[in-house]
């Protein structure tokens, strides 16, 4: 019987929009289970700041199963982090896309600038954002109105708890855990990723015992930009 799937989305977004096409592929073989974060889709917003473990516990409660894979995403790799060592007897296999152990300078100053454009201007957030995510090559080869669509979109699907999960990822640190993973993991970087660069990716996999590494040419919208090399990765080592 195959293991049910366990879908972490990232900061600012929600399951159905980071995981995009994956969710109905991976559904024709196994049960995906895809919880939005508090604040993020019908999750409603956390009352303070949010927790790794809170979240972590909160992941693993939403599948109706003994024993999950779980798909992390940005963020969600360190909630998935997390959940395979607060929950052991739980997690089978983890694959971690645009992780990292800790948040580096990089990473805190672009979270910084996110979180405070969430107070100004909605454009020039959406603007942002975009280059946040989409990386260069995929980015400049849009036209104009794709472009223009692509700002529409992010100004209009902003969780109401977006703040709260940009903090989160700013101090985000799971170095006491990772060498406690024991469940097999993949690890997948994003080469042109203007957020997680790659090499924080790699070392997210150096420090997880026994982990694989592979990476995606993609910025840190690979369910955008690279959806079935991303479906390819997780299918080949979950199967």
């Amino acid at each position: 019987m195959t293991t049910a799937l366990l879908l972490a989305h990232g900061a600012g977004g929600a399951a159905r929009p980071n995981f995009g096409p994956l969710i109905p592929a991976l559904s024709r073989t196994r049960r995906v289970f895809a919880p939005d974060l508090p604040g993020s889709g019908t999750t409603p917003r956390a009352a303070g700041p949010l927790e790794l473990d809170d979240l972590a516990d909160f992941l693993i409660a939403a599948a109706d199963t003994d024993t999950v894979d779980i798909l992390g995403y940005s963020l969600g790799c360190g909630v998935a982090v997390r959940a395979a060592v607060r929950h052991p007897d739980r997690v089978s296999r983890l694959v971690l896309t645009s992780g990292f152990v800790r948040a580096d300078d990089h990473v805190r100053e672009r979270s910084g600038r996110w979180r405070e454009l969430l107070a100004g201007d909605r454009d020039e957030l959406a603007r942002f954002v975009m280059e946040l995510v989409l990386g260069d090559p995929f980015r400049h080869a849009m036209t104009p109105e794709q472009v223009e669509g692509f700002l529409e979109i992010i100004q209009l699907t902003l969780p109401p708890g977006v703040d709260e999960q940009v903090a989160l990822v700013q101090r985000l640190d799971v170095g006491d855990d990772v060498a406690k993973v024991a469940a097999p993991t993949l690890v997948i970087g994003t080469r042109h990723d203007n957020l997680v660069r790659p090499a924080a990716s790699r070392a997210l996999a150096d420090a997880i015992p026994d982990a694989e590494y592979a990476e995606l040419d993609s910025g840190h919208a690979p369910a955008l930009e690279t959806p079935k090399e991303w479906l390819r990765l997780v299918e080949g080592f979950l199967t």
